[in-house]
């Protein structure tokens, strides 16, 4: 009796034991259910230089919140929480969410402070800010898309100063197989480009991102962008131009939220808890609406609507196509072309 006593005792860790021996090892996707950032997402996270001209720096995403009050055609919405932070930013959705702008309450013509963002340091973090969230979506069969999504507070135009939404997001998409990047995405204005991997410029694995002064649209070269024709660069002046240099190097992984995006349920996961996740969900506008032409701050040339100076801020990342087919968004008009050399 006392042997089958002291073996009913050790029952459990006999059971243990045999676990252990058949499964010596999570697997990655299990790691990845658990809460963990894929190891490569961090390995091989972008690394941005900003222009060295650029007065616009990356911003705080919740601290935004404090300088803008919710529109609907120019008109607050009623009703909305106060205050407005990223735990609470998805309940305008039940207001008309779309139709939605998150509108300064200053005068932006007035420059205030807080659209200069936040400069990196010595370390290349924007100590006290976070302006950047990772998306991680697992498709599985070893297939993993990272986006790095990049928020600064501003915009302004080069050419007869057009364009200047309040707000605006970036990014750098790069898809994995098995744990190895093969492609990466640079959005640029209404669409951008795609390259292989291998071709790209890097620090150590990291690929090299390269922010336009005032723009910030995101591109793989340093140098003078003509992008006059959307997904073409040609090299040198032309009509309308982004200017890349090495003036400020910024790394985004830093400075960021991080989430898990589940595409069956269309839901994010912070991989902390104490990630805010509500204003992932917000599918209206980050910025101002673009101002009418009876607002004096407007302008356009010769009356074109596409060429106003205050244009309509953008959908957040919910909206960046989180689940798409090729590295390339789908965009009426465009065909993804995945460059294997950095060129036009």
């Amino acid at each position: 009796m006392a042997s089958s006593s002291r073996f009913l005792h050790l029952l459990p860790l006999v059971i243990a034991f045999q676990q252990i021996i058949a499964f010596p090892f999570s697997s990655g996707l299990e790691e990845r259910q658990g809460n963990t950032v894929p190891d490569f997402v961090k390995t091989y996270a972008p690394l941005v230089w900003l222009h060295s001209e650029d007065k616009y720096f990356p911003s705080d995403i919740g601290a935004q919140l404090v300088h803008t009050k919710p529109q609907i055609d120019f008109t607050v919405v009623d009703g909305y929480p106060t205050p407005l932070t990223l735990d609470n930013l998805d309940s305008l959705n039940a207001k008309n969410g779309t139709d939605v702008y998150l509108t300064s309450v200053d005068d932006i013509t007035t420059a205030p402070s807080w659209l200069n963002g936040v400069k990196p340091d010595d370390s290349h973090q924007t100590k006290g800010a976070i302006n950047a969230a990772i998306i991680v979506n697992d498709r599985g069969q070893g297939n993993l898309d990272a986006f790095y999504m990049y928020f600064t507070a501003y915009n302004w135009g080069e050419l007869y100063a057009l364009a200047y939404p309040v707000q605006d997001w970036e990014h750098n998409m790069i898809r994995f197989a098995n744990g190895k990047p093969t492609q990466v995405w640079y959005s640029q204005h209404g669409f951008g480009q795609a390259f292989t991997y291998d071709c790209l410029e890097k620090q150590g694995d990291r690929p090299i991102a390269y922010s336009a002064n005032g723009s910030h649209a995101v591109y793989a070269t340093t140098g003078t962008h003509d992008h006059t024709i959307p997904n073409i660069n040609f090299p040198g002046e032309g009509i309308l131009n982004d200017y890349t240099d090495q003036g400020t190097l910024w790394d985004p992984w830093l400075s960021a939220y991080f989430y898990s995006f589940d595409a069956n349920s269309n839901a994010f996961s912070a991989y902390d808890p104490g990630f805010p996740t509500a204003w992932l969900r917000f599918v209206g506008r980050w910025g101002d609406q673009e101002y009418p032409d009876s607002d004096p701050r407007q302008h356009k040339i010769l009356g074109i609507d596409a060429t106003a100076k205050f244009t309509d801020g953008p959908t957040g990342p919910q909206d960046k196509q989180l689940n798409r087919t090729d590295v390339c968004p789908e965009a009426k008009g465009y065909v993804c072309i995945v460059r294997n050399k950095l060129s036009a």
